[in-house]
């Protein structure tokens, strides 16, 4: 019961209520509002380091060539809450909102992995490959984008990984069968049910953040606990990601930002040891992953960016802003 209420209340998570009722009063809003303050907004690129926010834009929206959408793109007046997941779909209104409501986008909500035929708005995506029809917003960012104030020293945390999510998918499986149970790994599933094959107790962020070593392993998508365990005190343990969201997963580097283990996780004991062994190296690794997940707590940055991988998204399907 004591547990319960602990992962019930608001530390080390983001504020869903207060969430939920800003979005469901930007409804009410008139889009005028909002529409007359575009130009200035964007005009604010100025107060930033412009060569870094065109980078960060290059790398969400890297269409290039002008592209028509297909017939069934929806325009911005018919796009409701009632037809898409309510997060994704209050994520992206934040910021279609300041645009002509008779522009027309092709919202792909979800956790995509497939890159789709023709520019869509998306969470996720794969990182190899040509993605440039997927099109990343930071949308899903009350779940996804969490960032906490760890302040036990990696040195004072147990020489054991911490794992905990939900065991569906085949990497996942896999991983459970090679170290549920050993000696080194407190790792289990939270999805429990009648024919569960690694049932583990529920655990707070409070809770595994004692320990120096925390798995980040994709599931559908990417590791939804990777924000939060890189703004740690604890190393975050994962293969190469396959996927990236806002957080552009795909320029982490390993051993660098996280620990790198082998994609058939065989090295895992060996690679813990070896910051068991050489903490300075750890500590190095963790102060680079607080530095790299600065760049995402300035909210005027990350909203006027967002603006700008629309505006692009539209100049590039040939519809004028």
């Amino acid at each position: 019961m004591l547990n319960d209420i602990k992962r019930a209340s608001f530390k080390h998570k983001n504020n869903k209520p207060w969430y939920y009722i800003k979005n469901y009063v930007r409804q009410r809003l008139p889009f005028f509002i909002y529409q007359r303050q575009l130009e200035k907004k964007l005009a604010s690129v100025k107060d930033f380091d412009t060569e870094y926010i065109q980078k960060r834009l290059n790398y969400y929206n890297r269409l290039e060539n002008v592209c028509k959408l297909p017939d069934s793109a929806e325009v911005l007046s018919d796009f409701k809450l009632k037809n898409h997941f309510k997060v994704y779909y209050f994520d992206a209104f934040e910021y279609t909102r300041y645009f002509r409501q008779t522009l027309k986008i092709c919202p792909l909500f979800g956790d995509i992995i497939h890159i789709p035929d023709h520019p869509s708005l998306v969470k996720s995506r794969p990182i190899e490959g040509d993605n440039a029809n997927s099109v990343v917003m930071k949308l899903a960012k009350v779940r996804h984008f969490l960032f906490l104030n760890d302040k036990t020293r990696f040195e004072e945390k147990k020489d054991l990984l911490i794992g905990r999510g939900k065991i569906r998918q085949e990497q996942r499986i896999r991983f459970m069968e090679m170290y549920y149970k050993h000696p080194m790994c407190d790792v289990g599933q939270v999805n429990i049910t009648s024919d569960a094959r690694f049932p583990a107790k529920r655990l707070t962020i409070d809770e595994q953040l004692q320990y120096k070593f925390i798995l980040c392993l994709e599931g559908n998508d990417v590791a939804s606990n990777l924000k939060w365990v890189m703004s740690s005190n604890s190393l975050a343990v994962m293969p190469k990601p396959k996927y990236e969201t806002w957080f552009m997963e795909g320029t982490l580097i390993p051993n660098y930002h996280y620990m790198l283990i082998k994609d058939d996780y065989s090295d895992l004991e060996e690679r813990m040891n070896y910051y068991i062994q050489h903490p300075d190296e750890a500590n190095q690794i963790i102060e680079n992953a607080h530095k790299y997940v600065e760049q995402f707590k300035n909210k005027k940055q990350e909203d006027l960016l967002n603006l700008m991988v629309l505006k692009k998204y539209f100049e590039k399907t040939g519809q004028q802003v």
